[in-house]
């Protein structure tokens, strides 16, 4: 039976990194989004080793209809990498009860509906590994970012727990914490905000999506099959 991984928000930017380099690695990936896309958007994506399925992490209904789908196909459930997220940016006396909820909801809440529904499948089988995207802005805090950065430190907190409690099932759980990577997010800002974000990065320069994928690829593969519970930053030396 081949090997599958999970990739949440994997049409674009990190997730779709991701889903590139577990292809790479011998997986087969089921890629989950939330945005509409036409059927013909979708097939450009999809290649033989990665379909695609609209899921809303954010409500466990859709979570369970999903993992029935996954537990009847012809693969094995190895590994879950749980990217999907949104960003809600706003100071905390502007930021609105919406902008709070919307962005735990779906960093942090839907990270718990997709690993519950999945681990359930890894635990059962005695394999796999999870690997939580987090931020260095949930180590460090951010202006304007209060939503996020505390989304972004539950999924590590979240991630240790559940490191601790799945260890004697043979399934390692871990974060990577990316720092200011090339997306269509830092697309958006300033060439003086590009600038000073890279003066406070030791190596000077943003990070690329498949620097995040190839962390991903270690830690998911068997040279780290030592290593749970773990937070790595992948942040050019932003956050020592």
């Amino acid at each position: 039976m081949s090997k599958l991984a999970i990739v949440t928000g994997a049409t674009k930017g990190i997730g779709l990194a991701i889903a590139t380099q577990l292809q790479k690695d011998g997986y087969m990936v089921y890629g989950t989004y939330v945005s509409s896309y036409s059927d013909q958007e979708i097939a450009v994506l999809e290649t033989e080793s990665f379909k695609l399925f609209q899921v809303d992490a954010k409500r466990m209904e859709a979570c369970t209809d999903f993992i029935k789908k996954v537990d009847a196909s012809e693969y094995q459930l190895e590994v879950l990498v749980n990217n999907a997220g949104v960003v809600r940016d706003q100071l905390l006396i502007r930021m609105s009860e919406s902008e709070f909820d919307d962005v735990i909801e779906t960093n942090l809440k839907g990270v718990f509906n997709m690993t519950q529904v999945c681990s359930k499948t890894l635990i059962r089988k005695k394999k796999g590994s999870i690997v939580n995207i987090s931020s260095v802005v949930g180590l460090i805090g951010n202006s304007g970012q209060a939503n996020y950065a505390a989304s972004k430190a539950g999924v590590i907190g979240f991630s240790k727990s559940l490191a601790r409690e799945f260890a004697s099932r043979n399934v390692r759980v871990n974060c990577i914490a990316p720092g200011f990577i090339e997306t269509a997010m830092t697309d958006s800002l300033s060439g003086t905000h590009i600038e000073s974000i890279k003066n406070q990065i030791a190596l000077g320069r943003l990070g690329k999506a498949e620097d995040i994928a190839n962390a991903v690829s270690f830690l998911v593969s068997d040279k780290a099959n030592y290593i749970t519970g773990q937070t790595l930053n992948v942040c050019g030396g932003m956050v020592m």
